[in-house]
Order: structure tokens, then C-alpha cells, then sequence
């Protein structure tokens, strides 16, 4: 491994093949054969576009905009062009912030400061609404009512209706949801939401930047976002399908007056007086000037057509899917999602990724069982007709696999696991050379535990992996 502060300064070329070399252990972030993580729109010239202007603006610093005004005119742009596309109008204010989970954070920070009244403020999401809510609802000291969703994976209105009390200070909804990719009834639940005087975020981080396309291209899909009368705030990352690079969400507000909370101001102190309008102070723009300059340079006519060949691909795999036996749709694949079920999801995960194929295995959540989650971008299109073939020699060589062996964890509690005992787990299924390959042994065993518990081997094991390698004097 190398060193990061070398005693001497190493040339920029050795250090340029150092890092390509690091990347070779990564999964392909282009290619159309990954299902998460990258949203690849696969357009000749667009990374170095993006890289470029990056680059330009990689030193300003996006704390001060009056020192650095290009930032401000960047950040402006983005938001009013979120706003156009996401049904805002002249009074829509918006920010540009890291990513949806800090601007789920924000919307939930601007509803609890709005209602300073209730001793406890409450947060009413549906059980399929993104985790980062649950942190948002832990970092500022919410309550968090987690409603169950219907049979049909959408938020309930009347269920979500019962949940809200006076002091419930946001209702949450998802356009989609990502683990199925299936919308709320947005309508409905606004509606409720206004009439109890509440706000009400639609979650878009996912999806947003494609759903508008996607109905210009004749999906069903319901209203979902200011257009619709009740709905107070919404997200979307343009680090996904606005296919800008990584580092970049808007969150809307329909007004000023619904936005102001969600700044921080502080002048008790000797230093320069603090105005965030977002949780990171010093920010850079390099971020911002590379989502500019994507959005700008495929423009609203190359989203349509992106879009087109993402509901294409989607179209593709989703037969695949339905014509396979041993493999099934667990929910309809209505926006940018393929979510399926099988018999053995850990396994046949492992199975498709020694094809080539990279998912994201999603545990089992009550009465719903383990599924595999397919993001599916632009880039998928012209590889989603091999899917079908190495997806039925996936599933046959899973049934000749079978299932991975589970360790017995019965009685195991959070309390009860050390550093030592998740590096002895580590080791025993393989994880200690730091191979990721096969993963269903882990997979298996983490869906047969509590949450809490899930949630404390998993911690653990991310504390095990990010620490210096320990070095001999």
C-alpha cells in the first residue's frame, strides 16, 4: 500500500498509475452491467465535460457566494431548472446541496423548526420511505411514525391519515420509492396533509430527474410534484438520472416563507458571522460547475431521449424476468426499477455477478421477502438483451448451488458484539482478504437477524474495514 504523506514528494505520474491501479478493484462504473450506485447515461464526451468543468471550479468555495458569485449564478440555475421541470412556478425558492440525504435532512429540519411548539415534533413517513429519514429523525431529535404500506407497496393514505397528531410537523411520501421504484399516491396524501395544516415532502431524490420524461413518454404515473396543491417541499439528485456527477441534490420549497427554517445563522462568537442555508459550510464547486455543464450539454431533448431508452431497457429486463422460471417481479417495474424475487436471492445475486451482472440484494422487511434491486439507467439499453440468457444460467446455477450455509446467531444482542467477534464472523466467510465477490454467505446470515442487530455487525464490520493498515517499524 502506499504511503500518503511520503517523506519525500512522489512524482504526479507514478501517483496518477497509483490510483488507476486502486480503481481496478472496482466495480465497472460504465459498460450498462451495473444495477446501483452509478447512473451512466453513456453519452461520448460527457465525463470529460464534466471533469473539465469540475476542474474550473474545484477551489471556489461555496460558503461565501459574495466572494464567489459564479457559484451563486451556478446554484441558481440548477434550482430554477429543477424548478421548471418539477412543477414550481415564479415564487419556488430551492438549494443545492451534497446529496438527498442531507437534503431529506434540511426538509425535515425546516418543518421542525417551522413548529417550535410540540415538545416531541413527529415525522410520519410509510415504511418503504428512504432510510435517510431515520437519520434525519435521529441527528435532529424527531420522532420518527413509521406507517405500513399497503398490499400494493404504496403508502396508505387512510393509515397515514390515522398517524398524524398535532404534533406531527412533516408527512413524507416517495416518487418512487427506491427499493421498489413504485410511486405514492401523492394527490391523495398531500391533500390530507393540507388539510391538517401539515407539511409535506415528496421524496424525488431518486427518481425525479426521469419521472417527468417518463410521462411525457406515456407512463402511467400519477402527479407527484409542486403541481400538485399540498405538496410544501421536494428533492431530487441530479447525481443520478440528471447524470451530473456525484456530490449534487436540490430540495424545493414552494416559498421563501416555507424555506427559512432551514437556515442556520449564528453570530455569537469573535469570527465572521455564519450563514448556512445547507449543512456543509465550506462546499466546493467543482460538484456544481460539473452538474451545470451535463444538464446544459444534454439539455431537455437529450433527457427525453435517455429516458426513452431507460423505460426501453426496463421494458427488456422486466421480460426477462417474467420469462424465466424460478425468478419473478415483485413489484411493476412502472419507473426506472426492476424488483424481483427468487428462491435463493443471495445466491443467484453471486450467480449473476460472476456473469458480469452487479445487483443490489435487498433484505427481507417483515412480511415482504429478499428481493434484488435493479437501478436501471440509459446505459443498460444496449446490454439489457443479454440479460435473459445469463439470468436463466444464473438461476440454474443457483438451484445446483444451493443455499449458502447460515451460521446460527440465535440469542446474539448489539451488546453482545465486539470488534473481535465481527472480525472472527469476517474471516470465517471469507471477507478477511478483503474479497467481495461472493457475498450470499453474509447476506443470508444478515437476513436471518433482528434489525438491531443487522444494523450492529454491519457497523462494526464498516469500523473493521476503515482503519490505516497497520504498518511494521
Amino acid at each position: 500500500m502506499f504511503e500518503a504523506l511520503p517523506e519525500q514528494g512522489v512524482p504526479g505520474a507514478q501517483i496518477l498509475d497509483e490510483l488507476r491501479e486502486l480503481r481496478r478493484a472496482d466495480l465497472p462504473t460504465h459498460g450498462g452491467r451495473l444495477f446501483a450506485y452509478v447512473y451512466d447515461p453513456a453519452l461520448d464526451g460527457l465525463d470529460e465535460l464534466a471533469q473539465a468543468a469540475y476542474a474550473i471550479s474545484a477551489h471556489v468555495n461555496g460558503l461565501d457566494p459574495t466572494a464567489f458569485p459564479s457559484l451563486l449564478a451556478m446554484e441558481n440555475a440548477l434550482v430554477g431548472a429543477a424548478a421548471r421541470l418539477l412543477g414550481g412556478d415564479q415564487e419556488t425558492v430551492g438549494s443545492v446541496t451534497s446529496g438527498g440525504t442531507e437534503s431529506l435532512i434540511l426538509a425535515v429540519k425546516a418543518a421542525r423548526d417551522s413548529r417550535p411548539e410540540p415538545a416531541t415534533p413527529r415525522l410520519v413517513i410509510p415504511s418503504t420511505a428512504h432510510a435517510a429519514f431515520a437519520k434525519a429523525a435521529h441527528y435532529l431529535r424527531v420522532a420518527l411514525d413509521v406507517v405500513p404500506v399497503g398490499a400494493d407497496l404504496r403508502a396508505d393514505p387512510a393509515a397515514m391519515a390515522a398517524a398524524i397528531t398535532a404534533d406531527t410537523v412533516l408527512v413524507v411520501a416517495s416518487a418512487p420509492s427506491y427499493a421498489h421504484g413504485v410511486v405514492d399516491p401523492i394527490p391523495q396524501l398531500a391533500a390530507i396533509a393540507a388539510e391538517r395544516g401539515v407539511r409535506f415532502h415528496v421524496d424525488a431524490c431518486f427518481g425525479g430527474w426521469v419521472l417527468p420524461y417518463l410521462r411525457r413518454l406515456g407512463a402511467d404515473l400519477p402527479p407527484f410534484d409542486l403541481s400538485v396543491p399540498g405538496v410544501t417541499s421536494i428533492s431530487v439528485d441530479l447525481h443520478k438520472y440528471a447524470y451530473a456527477p456525484k456530490g449534487v441534490s436540490v430540495l424545493l420549497h414552494r416559498t421563501e416563507e416555507l424555506r427559512r427554517p432551514q437556515y442556520f445563522a449564528f453570530a455569537g462568537w469573535p469570527g465572521y458571522t455564519m450563514i448556512n442555508p445547507i449543512v456543509s459550510s465550506t462546499r466546493s464547486g467543482g460538484p456544481i460547475a460539473g452538474a451545470l455543464a451535463t444538464m446544459r450539454h444534454i439539455g431537455d431533448a437529450g433527457y427525453l431521449e435517455l429516458a426513452r431508452s431507460t423505460r426501453e431497457a426496463v421494458g427488456v429486463l422486466a421480460a426477462a424476468v417474467t420469462e424465466t422460471d424460478g425468478v419473478s417481479l415483485f413489484a411493476p417495474p412502472e419507473t426506472s426499477v426492476v424488483c424481483l424475487t427468487a428462491e435463493d436471492p443471495f445466491v443467484l445475486a453471486d450467480e449473476l455477478a460472476a456473469r458480469g451482472w452487479h445487483t443490489q440484494p435487498q433484505m427481507s422487511f417483515g412480511d415482504l421477502p429478499a428481493t434484488i434491486h435493479l437501478t436501471v439507467t440509459a446505459a443498460i439499453a444496449p446490454t439489457a438483451k443479454e440479460f435473459a440468457a445469463d439470468l436463466a444460467a444464473a438461476v440454474a446455477a443457483t438451484r445446483e448451488r444451493g443455499p449458502a450455509p447460515v451460521l446460527d446467531l440465535t440469542g446474539l444482542t448489539p451488546e453482545m458484539i465486539t470488534p473481535d467477534l465481527v472480525a472472527g464472523l469476517a474471516e470465517g466467510l471469507g471477507l478477511g482478504g478483503g474479497d467481495f465477490s461472493r457475498m450470499a454467505a453474509v447476506n443470508s446470515l444478515l437476513d436471518t437477524v433482528p434489525p438491531a442487530v443487522r444494523e450492529a455487525l454491519l457497523t462494526s464490520f464498516l469500523s473493521l474495514l476503515q482503519r490505516p493498515a497497520k504498518t511494521t517499524e
